[in-house]
């Protein structure tokens, strides 16, 4: 830290003497006052991060300048409206963490058409409770084929069969005008093989060339990928693709999707810009994609590296300086210990919660909780200042990314169990109630991935008589473990598998779409009848989030095990200032019974939160076949 005083100091004077030159605003004006503050409070950490990423290259110091000149230029440009949500997000920055947040995610096309049909729902957000909206990625991508709109040719147009940049930043203003914060993809790691720099690196221009990992021949393609990891082997062998005039890219993904090579500064300051771009339009969140695949080095497996995090760091102090109120949410489904890295209020403040989700699965196949239970003991809880994003299912595939660490403490082979996991989901186990459908399926080496909607996969479509209850059940966890849950849009009213996704164009290939059906008008109109599948479904998770909403103990992350001594039955804490939540979920088929002796900590009267009634606690405490409950206690003397 010492050693970088000095030439912190150098790069403060050479960044404040350009500046000078730089037209910006005038002296006296209240905006410039206000970047001058953050400037000070921030750049300090910015100039580390970017002296440690870059500091090898004569250069490092002029690129450092032309970031904070462009920094400038967009918190100058930066809406009153939203520099009012930054000076109040200041004032409140655990704003996220509050037992009143709930979140929806959609895919704008298929739920709502464009975007005015997504401004018309808005009422129906509101309804739902959101406060929260994830669009999926809405920019300007390849046609047909774009990945569902992760590989991005423009961060700067919307597709045009979606609406336009400026009706995204009115629905964002309404959205914020109705409490609803905007959540949109930042797909960093890549662009699309039609975007602007990779046109022109594939023409062969050096200065865009140097945007990708582009190489003249196999040699480098070859060293990295002794280490480096294969993803999606149904689309294209190894990590690298040929380019028509013999040169190999980088493409970690899909054949259009090429990785940006962060090791140049002119890549991340283009990059920044993008992102402060996005943020002037309203945006809230940016979910930080594959974001253990930016950073690459030889002999690594390019994965989760150092400098990843350093880089994740560097644009979080761009954004504190032009775009205060804006947050990051990590995507990495990797192992759970490199999860948990990226979780930091410098680094991302919010993150999914993959261990989670999967989990859940596992236990509502297994009809044991041990291992879901032990994530919640070893791996929920946080830094102050940033939450967990938890939920049933998202737009991609179900993983099994639990540690096989961790399972061998039960006695389980983490390989032997991930394919019955795999099996029961995709309905090749006997008794199984799932109708999943495999996803990157490899035969060589037993991996597989499982595609399907919440009801489909708890048994909805096979006409299970538990199927609602296991829907619910599996919201219960992501609702009142801390954090923010998170719907897909959807699954609210029990929507099924759409197995007319093979007869679309481009999408015949990916699995992934038989659960990101088109808005489910008819189940949707059902939504009030309790005499449905629908209302029942939409009724629970109505209920659950009115109640998180007046229950404080669940906000915030912090969370207590408890062990209810029955591998059916998962348990936990949620603590206040003088009671706690404890919450029990009954995994198994089969009424299970709680001891006294197991609930003796407590009281012996409690409160039931989700039906408003009185308990005891004192002759144990019985739960019926996938039946969960939220009770308020009070820890004994």
């Amino acid at each position: 830290m010492d050693d970088f005083a000095g030439v912190e100091q150098t790069a403060r004077q050479h960044v404040l003497e350009a500046l000078r030159d730089d037209a910006g605003p005038a002296a006296g004006d209240p905006h410039a006052a206000a970047f001058e503050r953050r400037f000070d409070a921030h750049f300090p950490r910015l100039a580390r991060l970017f002296h440690s990423l870059y500091g090898s290259r004569p250069d490092w110091l002029d690129h450092l300048t032309s970031l904070v000149a462009e920094a400038r230029h967009s918190w100058a440009t930066r809406s009153e409206a939203l520099k009012a949500v930054d000076q109040q997000r200041e004032g409140d920055s655990a704003w996220f963490q509050s037992n009143t947040m709930l979140g929806g995610v959609c895919y704008v096309d298929r739920y709502a058409e464009n975007l005015e049909g997504l401004r018309a729902r808005i009422p129906y957000f509101k309804e739902l409770g959101l406060s929260y909206l994830h669009l999926m990625p809405l920019f300007l991508a390849p046609e047909p084929n774009s990945d569902g709109g992760y590989a991005v040719s423009s961060y700067r147009q919307v597709n045009p069969k979606l609406g336009t940049m400026e009706q995204l930043r009115s629905v964002a203003s309404e959205l914020r005008a109705n409490g609803i914060s905007l959540v949109v993809d930042f797909i960093f790691n890549h662009t699309s093989n039609e975007h602007e720099w990779a046109l022109r690196a594939a023409e062969g221009d050096p200065e865009f060339s140097d945007y990708y990992w582009i190489y003249p021949d196999r040699t480098m393609p070859d060293a990295f990928e002794q280490t480096a990891r294969e993803i999606f082997p149904d689309d294209h062998p190894g990590s690298f693709v040929q380019l028509p005039d013999g040169r190999w890219v980088w493409a970690t993904f899909h054949t259009f999707q090429w990785d940006l090579n962060y090791s140049n500064p002119a890549v991340f300051r283009a990059m920044a810009g993008e992102m402060l771009f996005l943020a002037n339009q309203g945006v809230d969140i940016l979910r930080m994609d594959a974001v253990a695949f930016i950073w690459k080095r030889l002999g690594t497996p390019c994965e989760s590296l150092p400098e990843a995090h350093l880089l994740l760091q560097a644009f979080n102090a761009v954004c504190r300086i032009a775009a205060p109120s804006l947050l990051f949410k990590s995507e990495a489904i990797v192992h759970p210990d490199e999860v948990a890295m990226y979780i930091d209020p410098e680094e991302c403040q919010l993150s999914y919660n993959p261990l989670q989700m999967a989990l859940t699965w596992e236990a509502l196949a297994t009809r044991d909780v041990s291992l879901l239970a032990q994530a919640l003991e070893r791996r929920h809880n946080l830094p102050a200042q940033t939450a967990w994003v938890n939920y049933v299912r998202s737009h991609d595939d179900i993983g099994w990314t639990f540690a096989d660490e961790d399972a061998a403490e039960f006695g389980i082979n983490g390989f032997d169990h991930r394919r019955f996991l795999n099996s029961f989901y995709v309905n090749r186990f006997p008794g199984s109630f799932a109708r999943g459908v495999p996803f990157q399926d490899n035969p060589r080496t037993g991996d597989c991935r499982i595609s399907g909607t919440t009801a489909s996969l708890c048994g909805l479509e096979d006409g299970s008589p538990e199927a609602v209850k296991r829907i619910l059940l599996a919201h219960s966890v992501a609702f009142s473990t801390g954090g923010i849950p998170l719907l897909y849009l959807g699954d609210e009213v029990g929507q099924l598998n759409d197995y007319g996704y093979a007869q679309e164009e481009g999408h015949d290939a990916d699995s992934r779409w038989v659960h990101r059906p088109h808005f489910p008008a008819e189940q949707f109109e059902k939504r009030h009848d309790p005499a449905t599948a629908e209302g029942a479904v939409f009724a629970g998770l109505r209920r659950m989030a009115e109640v998180r909403a007046q229950t404080p103990e669940l906000a915030g992350t912090h969370l207590i095990d408890f062990r209810t001594n029955n591998p059916g039955v998962l348990g936990y804490q949620r603590p206040g200032t003088s009671s706690v939540v404890l919450a029990l979920a009954n995994f198994s088929d089969n009424r299970q019974v709680i001891s006294p002796e197991t609930l003796s900590g407590f009281e012996a009267s409690g409160h039931s939160l989700l039906v408003d009634a009185p308990v005891r606690l004192d002759q144990g405490f019985a739960l019926e076949p996938h039946e969960f409950v939220w009770l308020r206690v009070r820890p004994r003397a």
